[in-house]
């Protein structure tokens, strides 16, 4: 199957193994997905940064090395590191499509389903997806897979908006106003705040 890859500071399509569905997944034939101009972006400057700029950029991963390097041993990890980074990473975390094979385990999802998906890693640029259930959400008649495939940008906003618990009347200064800062001001202005 074809899947958009970042690497080297560029975006690739690449053909890769087609995932299997997990036991509490549905595999989901991907019809929309959606980029997230800013997100997709800042991944893809920082895939062309040298490794040392990236590091500076990602103090959580380099915690993440060192103890891998404690475990596994230097060599080893730095040709997973290297092996990672020359292979590219998948990117998206919007998309929507059908159901095309049901997990064991999974119930309320039907092959042929038009889904609503999320998640980093998961939810890809990709022609087959894994999702997990809690993931994905069935798509009532009237909504298309393009307009669906937005779905999580306005989870992340209305995330946003319910951590802040906003009251009626209330102030608000949203500081970036890409997508997800236009979403987040008509959520507040939905709520009764000043925006």
């Amino acid at each position: 199957m074809k899947q958009i890859l970042v690497q080297g500071g560029s975006v690739i399509v690449q053909d890769v193994p087609a995932p299997r569905v997990g036991r509490k997944n549905i595999l989901v034939r991907v019809m929309h997905s959606c980029i997230s101009v800013g997100t997709e972006m800042s991944g893809v400057k920082l895939s062309g940064l040298p490794l040392y700029k990236r590091a500076l950029k990602q103090p959580e991963n380099v915690k993440r090395v060192f103890d891998m390097m404690r475990d596994q041993g230097v060599k080893r990890t730095m040709d997973r590191v290297l092996g990672k980074l020359s292979a590219g990473s998948p990117t998206g975390y919007s998309a929507s499509g059908v159901v095309i094979e049901v997990g064991d385990d999974v119930d309320g999802f039907s092959p042929g389903d038009k889904v609503a998906c999320a998640g980093a890693g998961i939810a890809n640029h990709a022609e087959l997806i894994d999702v997990p259930v809690n993931l994905a959400v069935k798509l009532p008649g009237n909504l298309t897979t393009d307009m669906a495939s937005t779905v999580t940008l306005g989870a992340i906003a209305m995330q946003g908006v319910r951590r802040a618990q906003p009251t009626l009347g209330e102030i608000f200064v949203v500081v970036g106003l890409g997508i997800l800062g236009q979403l987040t001001c008509q959520f507040l202005q939905a709520n009764g705040c000043k925006v």
